[in-house]
């Protein structure tokens, strides 16, 4: 029988509705861990899927409606997470948006918008999840980055640099919080199976595809398994670092 690597812990996940906090929601809930799924929008497939989970795997998977860049949603999710009085163990910050264009074709509404999501949404829910963390004896934060914040690509600027900001700042609150038995770590993932390359062209993705070790993309299932990987006792003396999941780009 597989043995269980989160039993009993309690996760937080965001941009759980699809994509890769989709199944990583799945894969904790497999592995015991009782979930807040966090979603941006209430639908009936979604609330659907969180029950499914909670009853195939004995867990409690709950749904936690917010937007992830409206400040006073953040703080009205913190107080739903906190009234469940259970101890929240992980902290996986996954919701995000991609945006692909030329360095001088990049608008300034797109570049603010893009670092609002990706790196300054995350970072101000964090503080609140890690000040309750600190009150119950630490925890696990997994950051879902990019390969983009490492390779600086064409037409990728300002995604790269909205997820290289992630990077920059696990590697920071790790050094700050190891202290606290507070552990930090980034995933890098590399072109990988998800809705998100809908906004890249058939000939980029097999060129991307192309470049890999592999020679194929990643799955959700691949990032998830990383995710669980970092969220778990496997990786107790890890922190502060960039693992990159991307087929050897």
């Amino acid at each position: 029988m597989m043995k269980k690597l989160l039993e009993g812990k309690n996760a937080i996940v965001t941009g759980t509705a699809r994509g890769i906090g989709h199944k990583v929601v799945e894969v904790f809930a497999m592995h015991g861990a009782n979930v807040w799924a966090c979603a941006r929008t209430q639908t009936d497939e979604f609330e659907a899927y969180c029950k499914s989970l909670s009853e195939q795997y004995g867990v409690i998977v709950e749904p936690v409606y917010f937007e992830l860049t409206d400040k006073e949603q953040i703080v009205q999710a913190v107080k739903t997470i906190r009234g469940s009085q259970r101890q929240i163990d992980i902290l996986v910050n996954n919701a995000g948006i991609t945006y692909n264009a030329l360095f001088q074709m990049s608008n300034e509404e797109q570049i603010r918008r893009t670092m609002d999501v990706n790196f300054v949404a995350p970072y101000l829910f964090s503080q609140y999840i890690i000040k309750l963390m600190l009150r119950t004896g630490g925890g696990n934060v997994v950051n879902i980055a990019s390969s983009a914040a490492l390779d600086g690509n064409s037409g990728r600027s300002i995604y790269g640099a909205s997820k290289a900001s992630v990077v920059c700042a696990t590697k920071a609150m790790a050094e700050e919080l190891g202290s606290k038995n507070i552990h930090a770590n980034s995933i890098a993932p590399g072109i990988t199976q998800t809705d998100m390359l809908s906004s890249m062209t058939d000939e980029v993705i097999a060129e991307t595809v192309n470049a890999t070790d592999s020679k194929e993309a990643g799955t959700t299932t691949d990032i998830a398994n990383a995710c669980l990987f970092l969220a778990s006792d496997l990786s107790s003396y890890i922190t502060g670092q960039v693992l990159r999941v991307d087929g050897g780009m």
